[in-house]
């Protein structure tokens, strides 16, 4: 199939973009790397006014370090960002995630910010996000606002973004130099969405767990954050760390679907069982007897 008619708009700057999606009332829709937009315009599930191409505005690109944290664009290639040495060494959870995502092909496309912007509840990216407290800062025609990740996603491939906002900066906070990165994903295949995934952070302190952030996905409507987890998690002794209750707390936050790729249960069951296995293999766990 072809597209529905629409016309285009490739603005060279944010202030452009904005202007653009402000007089469109709601009939635009941005493109960024067009990895899962293209094939939804084929198919005409996607019938946008006016397409808004933000390829070329140099703004929005790039790593750059910020007071307390690391500043991603969000047009940022996701084969840049895997390569990006700043990345490498500060945010290592979100590296991990990143190769994960997709495929080399599609990741030479694909984009930081427009996998964030639409909230795919299996996808890596927005769980990272979540996971490591990012902060989205969002920009229109009225100002710029800054949108905490975990506040960002409403339902699925629903986000507090507006029809006339545009994502414009992905903020991730600093973490410790040394701190564990924890992530595991099932597929069906590599590059297939996750059925269920787990990503986060953690900071390790003589024995004590001093900061925790963790997020699932394919575990929800969105990006869930492990919140009983991680409240549990944090300030609890290694050495008396028991990984199949923090298992089921971390799966008590989840509220997993049936689909034609595997039953709520199954995701429950193997949610539990990659959380405990994961937390024991990043922190060196005792197998309890």
């Amino acid at each position: 199939m072809k597209p529905a008619p629409f016309d285009y708009e490739r603005p060279s700057s944010i202030e452009e973009a904005c202007r653009i999606l402000s007089e469109a009332g709601g009939g635009a829709t941005v493109i960024a790397g067009g990895q899962t937009l293209m094939p939804l315009l084929n198919l005409r599930m996607s019938q946008p006014f006016i397409l808004v191409d933000i390829g070329r505005i140099a703004a929005l690109q790039g790593v750059t370090r910020v007071e307390g944290g690391t500043r991603v664009g969000p047009m940022t290639r996701q084969a840049d960002a895997l390569a990006d040495p700043v990345l490498a060494a500060h945010l290592p959870a979100m590296v991990t995630a990143l190769g994960h995502v997709g495929h080399h092909q599609t990741r030479n496309r694909g984009t930081v910010g427009g996998s964030i912007a639409l909230g795919e509840p299996a996808a890596e990216m927005p769980a990272t996000a979540v996971a490591l407290g990012a902060r989205l800062e969002i920009t229109s025609t009225r100002g710029t606002r800054v949108v905490d990740a975990a506040d960002f996603y409403i339902g699925p491939y629903m986000t507090a973004l507006e029809p006339d906002e545009l994502l414009t900066g992905i903020i991730y906070p600093d973490w410790p130099e040394g701190h564990v990165v924890l992530f595991r994903e099932v597929a069906q295949r590599p590059g297939d969405f996750a059925l269920v995934g787990m990503v986060g952070a953690a900071v390790v302190e003589g024995d004590t767990l001093t900061r925790v952030g963790l997020a699932w996905f394919g575990m929800g409507p969105t990006p869930v954050r492990m919140r009983q987890a991680e409240a549990a998690l944090t300030g609890a002794s290694l050495s008396a760390l028991d990984p199949r209750a923090m298992a089921e707390l971390a799966v008590a936050d989840t509220a997993p679907f049936d689909d034609h790729h595997a039953s709520a249960e199954y995701r429950r069951t193997v949610g539990r069982r990659i959380f405990a296995r994961t937390l024991r293999e990043a922190l060196q766990l005792r197998e309890a007897a």
